[in-house]
């Protein structure tokens, strides 16, 4: 999941796995597989970055866990 911000400044969270894409008409639209449409304040540069930090600590801590087991 990952933290977004609509244009009021609302935050929210996103399941990163269900977007399917993101556009900028001029405003960020992220559409979600299920065919719903947020637009949100952050830029296409910032959800990137959030999902591609979201997805290394899903990463990281399953490479912890296999260690251990």
């Amino acid at each position: 999941m990952i933290r977004v911000k609509r244009l009021n400044d609302k935050e929210f969270v996103v399941n990163c796995d269900l977007i399917e894409f993101i556009e900028e008409t001029p405003d960020v639209v992220i559409t979600l597989t299920t065919g719903k449409k947020i637009v949100v304040k952050d830029t296409i540069e910032e959800v990137i970055e959030k999902v591609i930090e979201y997805k290394n600590q899903i990463f990281i801590h399953s490479e912890i866990l296999g260690k251990e087991v």
